[in-house]
């Protein structure tokens, strides 16, 4: 990864909403768009589940490049989950309604496997699993 790479990453179960910036855009611009980027994926649910996928854990990284493509990875909560087809075209296209954002890649991987620990609060009592 680059230095002129800004990334937020929700990878780490012990930090899920962590949000590092490292990038050859203006600081005040990468903050920005990393806020909106969060909250255009707080906009997408699991059919099958009331809550977020942003709070489910779902989103592993989102890389935003110096020509603002982003990058998304993302799971699922299961291989067999019933909207993994559509899934990823809702995050592409929150991700790409955010202001000042160019192409939007969605990536499905299952490294590391998505466990309930990766919910945050906010899930967790939604969902009521406590």
């Amino acid at each position: 990864m680059s230095d002129a790479q800004q990334v937020v990453e929700a990878a780490a179960v012990e930090a899920p909403n962590r949000v590092d910036t490292r990038s050859a855009l203006p600081p005040e611009e990468t903050e920005r768009l990393g806020a909106d980027i969060v909250g255009a994926l707080k906009t997408v649910y699991d059919p099958e589940i009331p809550a977020d996928i942003y709070e489910l854990g779902l989103i592993y990284k989102v890389d935003i490049k110096d020509d603002r493509t982003v990058d998304v990875e993302m799971t699922l909560t299961t291989p067999n989950c019933p909207a993994a087809a559509e899934l990823p075209t809702m995050v592409e296209n929150a991700v790409a309604s955010v202001a000042g954002v160019g192409a939007v890649n969605v990536k499905i991987v299952w490294e590391p496997a998505w466990t309930p620990e990766r919910m945050s609060d906010e899930a967790r009592v939604v969902l009521n699993m406590w």
